[in-house]
Parts: C-alpha cells; structure tokens; sequence
C-alpha cells in the first residue's frame, strides 16, 4: 500500500517579507516535533531559472544546496529549522517551471496534445512538489508560495494548489500567512488589508484552512471573530504571530496558539506529543544571553536606499548568533560598509568603527564596487590581531591583501578585478574558462558540497576535529597555487585542500590570535543547535580578544 503524503501550501497577504518562510519553517518545526517527516518546497514566482542571477539587494542571499542549486534564501530557513539538507528538488521558479515544459514538449513528452497553460504549467508544478515529496518520503510537505496573492505572478501556483485540493481535499491545506497593521496615528488594529487577502485568494477558487497574523502585536479575540464572519475561517484556524526578539521563538508560538494540534487535526494525521525541548534550550539561551560581542560585517550589499538591508547575509548572521548563544554570548552585529574604508572623511570614520570591534569577517559577494575597502579590513585585522573571518571573497582578498603588504608584489589582485596584473594571486579557475568566454554565467560556478583535507597541527584541524571535512562552495576564481611556497614562508598556512591538493580550500596565519579565511560557505550549515566550528573558533577568539 502506497504511503499517504500530505500537503500543505503557504500563501502571503498584504505585502512581501512578512514572514512566510519562517512560518513554513516553524511549521515543519513543530510538526517534526511530534514524530512526522516533513520536508519543505519553495516556490518564486520569477521567470529567472535559479536564483543564482539575481541582485542580492533585491532578492536577498543566494543560498546553495548540498547538490548545488543556487536557491532563496528561504531554503536556508528551512535547513535551519528543520536540521535537515534542502535539495534542489525542492525548489522551482516560474522560469524552471517553464522550461521543463517547453523541453518536455519539444521531445514529444505530451503525444502530440496542444500545450496550453492550463493545465499543463499547473501540472508541472504539481509534478515538482509530489517529486520532493517523494525523493524525502515525506509525511507531510510544506510548500511555501513567494510573494502574495493577487500578485499575477502566483497566479498558476495557485491553481496548482486548487487542483491538489480538488483532487485529494483530506490531503491538502492552504494558510495564509498576512499582515494586521496597526497604525500609530489610530492605535488599533486593522484587519480590512487581511479582508481584502482572503478574497483575493477566494477568487482564485480557495478558501484558507487558516491564517497566521503577523502583526506588531497579538491578535485579540473580537478581530479573531470578526476575521471568522468576514473570511469564512473558524477563529481557532487564525492565529496571532506578533514581533519576537528571535525567529527560534517562533516554532514555541505557533505550537502555543495551536497551530500543529489544528494541522494534524485537519489533516487526520498520526502523531506523537511534540517534543521541543531543544527550542525551549535555545530560547533560554538566547534570552539569557547578555554579556555583548561585537563582530563587525564589512560587506557591500547592506544599503537599498535610505535603508539598511540584512537579507543579502542572513546565513552569515545567523551563524554569527548561533555560536555567540551558545556559549552565553550576545552577537551585536555592526554593519560597516566596504566602501567607507577606502578613501577620506568616510575612511577615517570606518577606522573607527574597526577599533571597537572584537572580530571582523569578510563575507562573500562578487564585482569591484568595495573591494578595496575590504582589502583594507583584512589588512586591519591582521596588523592589529583583530580576530578575522574572511568567506569565499573575503579569503581570496585576504590573499591579495597579503601579497600586497607582506609578500610586498605591488598591485596584487584577483583576476576578476584586474586582468592584467603581473601578479594574480587569485585567478579564474581552469574549467571556467571556457563558460566565461561563452557567457554562461546561470548555475555555472563551482556549486555544492566539496570534500576538503586539512592539514596535521592546524587550527582548521583542531576547530573541525576531522581530517576530512565536507563544504558547500560557490566561486568561479580561486587561490593561484604558484604563490603557495612563498605565502607559507611568510606564516600564511595552506591548512585545507582538496583532495588532490590542487585547491586552497582554506587559510591561516600563524602568528595570529584568529586569522582564517575559506573559499568555502560555512555558513550554509551552520544550525541553531549546532554552530558551526569556524564560526565558533572565531567567536571564542573575540570573546578573548
């Protein structure tokens, strides 16, 4: 007999980013707790194939997967909250989607029929989701739906919803995750945008099983009530998901308001009493966590605007407040600007900003615009062993810092930003070449998880406790091997390859409180239960700093 699969789907209203990914999240969260196998599946309603293409300002971090898809950001929440791997198979776009059909149709794969978009688009979709379902023998599959209703970019996510519902009704759920304003000009809260949400969702043939309010605050009981007349949802199928210090208390809220005692409910489920022990240590722990370190993040992509952006390093964020909390550390994260270290007025305020820090890390990113501003960081730590963290990026241009004031190569660079110069201590790696003479730059870098060798007495030794470990990459240059000797006389450590010893996978300075830098993201594993080491390392060497 076949297994029974459940499915919920995650809809938006009101507007963007208002927390539909860590309510998915929560969800599988709490789910999990009880004994179920839950897996999650995003959808971006954007024509682009994966999210590898996009700006980082405007869509937020490009997470990789362990088998190397380029995916939002959302992805990572889920790995987080679940403590799972997320694979490419769980995640599509409007442009993924899009293509499989043509593709399909083009060899024939409908028999001749007239592709049309519906039903066939909503199909694929369906296809997609019951695939992931499947490749994770899931109980129950979260499909969270980007963007928000009305919007005419989900509209064939939606019908892909109707039409598993209409299929298998006991199988399916729809929520709503939307937002309850409350201005401060009236002091009360509205829930005519919500109103307005529903029936747009309505008019796509749905009617949610239950909404999640997002709101500045608790949803009391006569908006529960007049939502229910208004919408059609009992009011025990509406629940209050107000502002919290930290998105791990989240999966804690939503089991307290009821929301997995509604869904397994709803969906007949056999379920265990959820276990969330570990949740409640966490928060503890988060809440307990008073004594500050302050890590500076000199990055590039932190300003849309009049506004301050965190989206575009949200794993590297993370990871930061995973280790801090737990070992009863407050991670104060200070955003410094790359470009504000490298000339004038603003150079001297950055300094500032640097003296105060307890660590820096260098994150990863791509193009000119800051470089030489985070060269400087680097520089900055190392000359002041300040402890340092540099990521992909922030490796190779501790590199090109290196050459630069100890190895003393004049002009030293990356071949990404100049070149011609006489000495390329970072250089596009071999099979790249190729690609970027053709313009293929969509899902075409070195992606996913790569093995790693560390070498005998080094701190990556010590910090992994392995002499073998596995990172996810993503990167199209890499450290020019004909400066290795030299770097290594000059106290700069080749503390990780790969295991033909033809890549510098990560590196190290010897006379250093903490200097570290990795080609690798460690910040695509690190989990709230389980920090990740160098994340770790770098914290305890700023705490001692």
């Amino acid at each position: 007999m076949a297994k029974r699969r459940t499915f919920v789907f995650i809809a938006g209203g009101v507007m963007s980013g208002v927390g539909k990914g860590v309510a998915s999240a929560s969800l599988g969260a709490i789910l999990k707790a009880r004994g179920l196998k839950v897996t999650a599946v995003k959808i971006d309603p954007y024509i682009n194939v994966d999210a590898g293409t996009m700006n980082p300002v405007e869509h937020g971090e490009v997470f990789v997967t362990r088998d190397g898809d380029e995916t939002d950001q959302d992805i990572g929440n889920y790995e987080r909250f679940l403590d799972e791997d997320i694979l490419k198979v769980n995640y599509m776009t409007t442009g993924r989607v899009y293509l499989s059909v043509i593709q399909r149709e083009r060899a024939l794969g409908y028999g001749g029929k007239t592709v049309e978009v519906v039903p066939h688009v909503p199909q694929e979709v369906i296809g997609r989701i019951q695939a992931a379902a499947k490749h994770h023998d899931a109980d129950v599959t979260i499909i969270e739906i980007g963007g928000t209703v009305g919007e005419y970019q989900n509209v064939l996510f939606l019908e892909a919803a109707r039409m598993m519902q209409i299929a298998t009704p006991e199988d399916v759920l729809v929520g709503l995750v939307s937002y309850f304003p409350v201005p401060s000009a009236i002091g009360e809260m509205k829930t005519k945008p919500t109103q307005y949400a529903v029936r747009t969702l309505n008019s796509a043939g749905i009617r949610p099983d239950f909404i999640i309010g997002r709101s500045t605050h608790p949803i009391d009981e006569p908006r529960k009530q007049k939502m229910a007349i208004q919408c059609s949802v009992h009011p025990e199928d509406i629940f209050s998901a107000p502002d919290v210090r930290s998105v791990y208390s989240v999966p804690q809220v939503m089991e307290k308001e009821g929301l997995g005692v509604q869904v397994v409910k709803k969906l007949k489920l056999r379920a265990d009493k959820p276990d969330l022990r570990y949740w409640k240590k966490l928060v503890a722990s988060i809440e307990h966590s008073q004594k500050p370190v302050r890590i500076g993040i000199v990055g590039k992509y932190a300003a849309s605007g009049d506004f301050n952006l965190s989206d575009a390093y949200i794993s590297v964020i993370e990871s930061v407040k995973h280790a801090a909390w737990s070992i009863g550390r407050k991670p104060e994260i200070v955003w410094i600007d790359a470009g504000d270290l490298e000339n004038g007025k603003r150079k001297v305020e950055g300094i500032k900003q640097l003296r105060k820090l307890d660590g820096i890390l260098v994150p990863g990113g791509f193009g000119s615009r800051g470089v030489e501003g985070k060269i400087f960081a680097a520089q900055y730590a190392r000359e002041h062993k300040i402890p340092y963290l540099g990521l992909c990026y922030g490796m190779q241009l501790a590199c090109v810092e290196f050459a630069r004031h100890v190895l003393h190569h004049k002009g030293a660079n990356t071949t990404e930003i100049d070149p011609t110069t006489t000495h390329p201590v970072i250089h596009l790696m071999n099979e790249q070449e190729e690609k970027m003479k053709n313009k293929s730059y969509g899902g075409s870098m070195r992606l996913g998880a790569y093995l790693c060798r560390l070498k005998a007495g080094s701190l990556a030794r010590k910090l992994y406790g392995e002499s073998a470990i596995e990172e996810r990459h993503r990167h199209r240059y890499e450290f020019n091997s004909d400066y290795r000797k030299a770097f290594e006389e000059k106290g700069m450590m080749i503390s990780g390859e790969s295991p033909d010893g033809t890549l510098a996978e990560i590196i190290e300075l010897k006379k250093h409180p903490f200097f570290m830098g990795t080609q690798a993201h460690p910040e695509f594993l690190s989990r709230p239960f389980k920090p990740h080491p160098l994340f770790l390392g770098f914290i305890k060497a700023a705490i001692r700093k």
